[in-house]
C-alpha cells in the first residue's frame, strides 16, 4: 500500500526499529515522535512476552491465551495489551497472532497520536495502515505485477474514527501467505482486525475461480466494512469500500 496526498503542510517521516519499518504522517513533529515512542514501547512489550512464549511467534493457528498466562517459573503473568489484541483479531479467522502484528503496532501508534490531540495521523507499517484523518486522502494500492498496481487508490473521507486499511499479498513482500493474490485489502475500524482479515482473505485466493468465494473467509466477522482482491487483471470487491479512483 502507498499513500498519496497533495497537502504540502503535512509531515512524513520514516522510522525503523529492528524488523519494523514504518512511514508516519502527521501535521506536527511532536505527533511523529509520539508515534515512534509508541512503537518502541509496544515492541518492547511484545518482545518481553515472546521471550517466554516463543510458540506465539511461529504458530499459524489460533493461540490460546490461557496457555500464555503461565510465565517465568510458572508464575502467572498478565499478557500485555498488544498480545491480547493480536490474539483477539487473529482468532476470528483461525490463524496465528503474528498475522496481525504490523497492523496492531500501527494502530497503537495512531491511538497514541490521537490521545495526544492529533486529528490527522497515519502509520503505514509495510502496507498495513492505521489512519485518522480530518481531510480527504488517497490511499494507493501496490499489487506487484498486476496492471492495477499503483494505478488505483481508495478515496478516504474525513472521519473522527480510526480506520484500518491493510493489505496482504502472495506475490509481494516476505510475509507468509498461502494464496496467490497480488493484493488482498481489508477495511475496518481496527488496523489489527484488518491486518488479520487481509491475511485470511489472501490465503483464500488460490486461483481466479476462487475469488468470489474468498470473501466468505472474512465476511462473517463483525467490524469488517469491505474488502478488495487484485489478482493479475482481475479486481473484485465486497462490502462497503471507499470510492476507487485512478491515480496519476
Amino acid at each position: 500500500m502507498g499513500k498519496y496526498c497533495e497537502d504540502l503542510t503535512e509531515m512524513r517521516e520514516s522510522f525503523r526499529l529492528k524488523e519494523t519499518f514504518v512511514w508516519i504522517t502527521a501535521d506536527e513533529k511532536r505527533d511523529i515522535e509520539i508515534a515512534k515512542e509508541s512503537i518502541r514501547q509496544q515492541r518492547k512489550e511484545l518482545e518481553r512476552f515472546v521471550r517466554w512464549h516463543p510458540y506465539f511467534l511461529v504458530t499459524l493457528e489460533t493461540y490460546h491465551l490461557d496457555e500464555a498466562e503461565i510465565g517465568r517459573e510458572n508464575q502467572r503473568s498478565e499478557p500485555p495489551e498488544i498480545v491480547r489484541r493480536m490474539i483477539d483479531a487473529a482468532s476470528k479467522f483461525g490463524i496465528g497472532p503474528m498475522a496481525s502484528v504490523a497492523g496492531t503496532i500501527a494502530e497503537f501508534a495512531v491511538e497514541a497520536m490521537r490521545d495526544a490531540g492529533a486529528s490527522y495521523a497515519m502509520v503505514d507499517n509495510g502496507g498495513d495502515i492505521a489512519l485518522l484523518t480530518d481531510r480527504e486522502v488517497l490511499v494507493g494500492i501496490h499489487a506487484g505485477a498486476s496492471p492495477f498496481s499503483d494505478k488505483i487508490a481508495l478515496r478516504i473521507k474525513p472521519s473522527s474514527s480510526l480506520r484500518g486499511i491493510c493489505t496482504s499479498s502472495g506475490t509481494v513482500g516476505h510475509s507468509i501467505s498461502f494464496g496467490i493474490a497480488d493484493a488482498a485489502t481489508v477495511i475496518s475500524r481496527s488496523a489489527s482486525l484488518s491486518d488479520a482479515a487481509a491475511t485470511a482473505l489472501g490465503n483464500a485466493v488460490t486461483d481466479a475461480q476462487s475469488i468470489p468465494n474468498a470473501f466468505s473467509s472474512i465476511n462473517h466477522v463483525d467490524g469488517i466494512e469491505g474488502a478488495l482482491v487484485i489478482y493479475k487483471d482481475v479486481l473484485a470487491t465486497w462490502g462497503r469500500i471507499p470510492e476507487i479512483v485512478r491515480t496519476k
